[in-house]
């Protein structure tokens, strides 16, 4: 299929050939009829790709402030990679459509195929000519509203929201700063709510239409006719609310609405201009300032958004999909008329072109839609309606490689490409002799086309079982999101294939006995879980220089983990698992690694709402390691810190960069490594992985090892609510 996309860092636009996206349960797969192009934040987003390096920094200093974080934690290389590898990337546009559903999801009940739907969101209702989108950001059309005028009910939600916001009333006397797309959808939902209206914009052909669309009188910002307007129709009080829908780096919006504003007025940001606020002004009326976020409730929520929970109307009475709905049936009731908002109607084939007219003036629009090919008119016709540890059982012994030509390349198949894929492991992969990327599998069709491009994948698609499927695949790799990882390796394993999965391997005892199922069903013990750190050069060489012990150790891991960003998909632990199953393997089989064996018991306890814990974990010579998991540590101390006590000597890990042996009084070693070249092993791992998959040899690290840490992980949660140690070795 076609979609239209953007490389930010080089401000490329093109239509390109992607694969179909799949139609994951809980949404639909739709098929586009119209599409309108945001000629506010789309040409927004279009002119900042085209901005030097250093314009795009000077614009978005809040990216500026996480890429000098990522510095400061993982180093310059692997903080290139991950920069750049966004920047070069191409990104979607779009995120208002109607179109017609032509594959139905589990778990949907209230659409049918055939059914036409107008959809919303940035990630789901793009220019594309099939989409997958979610449960709750699609609305059905009602009868007899005609598809062009449906793909603006993303942008009328905007308004709508806008205009809840301001919570005008009978009789009030409002104020619309900008007069584009959103501004004249506010000026209508307005005027339509028995609110007298007085809009604001430089151009005079933009006030015009808002005066013929409901607006009471209409002007340039700099025109006294505004103030005297706004005076006439308040008796000098001032107007009841402003709705800021303009744009730009000029602070005369702000300035404006509070010089026509009553006393304790409310002005409402929905575009995105300068807010510096006049301070004198805004305190001596008492304004209320608020912000309208998008579409209503429900946005950037991923339970809300991707999961399709919806809000108890009787506590959120307007969310997302429900503002949605409620445009849809105001343009069908004819309450709010977009056609004379409509400038100019573009084919999808011309898409880059009418990009390109927009940007350059060309085209004077206030909103431009996509047609697609074959889309439904409905203006021609109508549309047709105590934690164990699992024993590792082995069907027939341990199981053989699967046969390989020799000295043929190891062919290798990607299922995910997010961030840690295409920062952390396909770039080691790209650069090693005698590996050939056979095809990368996503949900997301762009995200398959952009690994395919920028690494060489021979294929794209978004059918797994095509992949499994094909007896040309030595190994796959599952980098997708952590609730999905138990169910793709079994997949996996049970097609014969070699699988190296990110960690962590399993979020339930009942997922970790699936996948030991598969092993047992199959005879494939081929399996490796990306627990990268006891790879580390300088880690495996201070292990070397500690040498042998005797007697029991005592390991301390102090990880300062740090808070995450709000609607991270870590934090969705109905879905995703707690933050420590995701990771906190790492930490345990660095620990096991070290101490040469697997724990018998965890003890854990953690702070109010789990945020830090303490774990420690206790093994057969009666070693210990505590790892100390910490949310709410400074983020300029280093991550990962380390030590290990035994036989009179220890061993200092300091983040990756410096290491240390001390025996008796001295330091008998010392390493270390620039900052930024911090290795926590991931190339090593990988040239392990393959040599393993090439010469059919032993997997890097013991089936029973990755099980017995994945089990130690998941006793973490259990020892948090008994208050007491999980004992980890009786079911061996």
């Amino acid at each position: 299929m076609k979609q239209v996309v953007q490389n930010y860092k080089s401000g490329e636009l093109t239509v390109l050939d992607v694969p179909v996206p799949g139609c994951k349960p809980g949404g639909v797969l739709v098929r586009s009829a119209y599409s309108l192009i945001s000629t506010g934040t789309e040409l927004m987003k279009v002119s900042e790709a085209g901005m030097s390096m250093l314009g795009k920094a000077r614009s978005r200093p809040d990216q500026v402030a996480k890429v000098m974080q990522s510095v400061a934690t993982n180093g310059v290389p692997a903080t290139y990679r991950k920069v750049m590898g966004k920047l070069d990337s191409y990104t979607p546009l779009g995120y208002s459509l109607c179109g017609v559903v032509e594959q139905v999801g589990a778990g949907i009940d209230d659409v049918a195929v055939g059914d036409l739907v107008a959809c919303a969101g940035n990630e789901h209702a793009l220019h594309a000519e099939l989409n997958w989108v979610p449960k709750n950001l699609y609305a059905r059309v009602p009868d007899g509203l005609e598809p062009r005028h449906a793909a603006f009910g993303t942008v009328g939600s905007i308004a709508l929201q806008g205009v809840r916001q301001g919570e005008p009333r009978l009789g009030e006397v409002a104020l619309v700063i900008g007069l584009g797309l959103i501004g004249q959808l506010v000026v209508q939902l307005l005027a339509a709510s028995g609110v007298r209206v007085v809009g604001v914009d430089p151009d005079p052909v933009r006030c015009g239409l808002a005066e013929r669309l409901g607006a009471a009188a209409c002007g340039d910002p700099a025109s006294a006719a505004v103030e005297a307007t706004v005076a006439e129709l308040t008796d000098g009080h001032g107007v009841d609310q402003v709705f800021l829908a303009a744009g730009g780096d000029s602070n005369q919006p702000v300035e404006l609405a509070a010089r026509l504003s009553r006393d304790r007025g409310r002005v409402v940001d929905i575009g995105k201009c300068r807010l510096d606020l006049p301070w004198n002004a805004y305190y001596e009326k008492e304004l209320d300032v608020r912000f309208s976020r998008s579409y209503g409730p429900g946005r950037y929520d991923p339970e809300y958004e991707l999961e399709g929970r919806d809000y108890p109307i009787g506590h959120v009475r307007w969310t997302e999909r429900r503002n949605l709905a409620c445009f849809l049936d105001l343009l069908a009731r004819g309450r709010v008329d977009v056609e004379p908002l409509v400038s100019h109607v573009a084919d999808f084939d011309d898409a880059v072109e009418t990009y390109r007219l927009l940007k350059d003036g060309g085209l004077k629009a206030v909103a431009v839609l996509f047609r697609y090919p074959g889309g439904p008119d409905r203006a021609a016709e109508a549309v047709a309606p105590a934690v164990a540890v699992p024993a590792v059982k082995r069907r027939g012994g341990r199981a053989a490689a699967p046969a390989r030509a020799t000295g043929a390349p190891v062919r290798l198949a990607f299922v995910g490409a997010g961030n840690y894929a295409t920062s952390m492991l396909l770039p080691h992969l790209t650069r090693r002799d005698g590996v050939e990327l056979s095809t990368v599998v996503t949900t997301t069709a762009l995200s398959a086309a952009n690994a395919q491009r920028k690494f060489g994948f021979a294929q794209a698609t978004t059918d797994l079982d095509a992949v499994l499927g094909d007896r040309s695949v030595d190994a796959v790799f599952v980098v997708t999101r952590h609730s999905s990882h138990a169910e793709l390796t079994r997949k996996a394993l049970l097609a014969g294939k070699t699988v190296f999965v990110e960690k962590p391997l399993a979020l339930t005892e009942d997922e970790l006995a699936g996948v030991l199922a598969a092993v047992e069903e199959s005879g494939n013990d081929r399996l490796q879980v990306g627990f990268n750190r006891r790879f580390a050069p300088l880690l495996r060489e201070a292990r070397k220089r500690f040498g042998a012990r005797s007697g029991p150790a005592h390991l301390r891991y102090l990880v300062n983990a740090g808070r995450l960003e709000h609607g991270s998909w870590y934090l969705r632990q109905g879905s995703e698992g707690s933050r420590f199953v995701g990771e906190g393997g790492h930490f345990i089989d660095t620990a096991s690694w070290l101490l040469g064996a697997d724990p018998v018991s965890v003890y854990a306890v953690a702070t109010s709402g789990n945020e830090d814990l303490q774990v420690v974990l206790r093994y057969p010579d009666d070693s210990t390691a505590t790892i100390s998991y910490l949310t709410t540590g400074p983020s300029g101390f280093p991550k990962e810190t380390l030590d290990l006590v035994a036989d009179g000597r220890a061993l200092r890990l300091d983040d990756f960069v410096r290491a240390s042996v001390y025996d008796g009084r001295r330091k008998q070693w010392v390493g270390s490594r620039l900052p930024k070249a911090r290795d926590k092993g991931q190339s090593a791992e990988l040239a392990a992985f393959v040599r393993a998959v090439r010469t059919g040899g032993p997997m890097p690290v013991p089936l029973e090892s990755l099980v017995a840490t994945t089990a130690a992980t998941l006793a973490v949660p259990a020892g948090l609510a008994g208050g007491v140690p999980v004992t980890l070795a009786e079911a061996r």
